[in-house]
């Protein structure tokens, strides 16, 4: 039996200027380059680590 892969909706709601340089590359690893902009990934532990690291810059929900 297959397990769907579940998906999150990530938005980049802050600018990345002045930020670390660690959680800029998470930013650009999520595939998120500007403000406001939504990318749906694939809920896996390496994904999750980077939106808990750079979680005040994001909205996330499930789906």
């Amino acid at each position: 039996m297959v397990k769907a892969k579940t998906k999150l909706k990530v938005t980049l709601l802050k600018s990345l200027y002045g930020r670390k340089p660690g959680h800029a590359e998470c930013v650009r690893g999520l595939g998120l380059r500007r403000r406001h902009q939504t990318v749906e990934v694939i809920d896996t532990p390496q994904n999750r680590g980077m939106i808990n690291k750079i979680a005040y810059l994001l909205q996330i929900e499930e789906g």
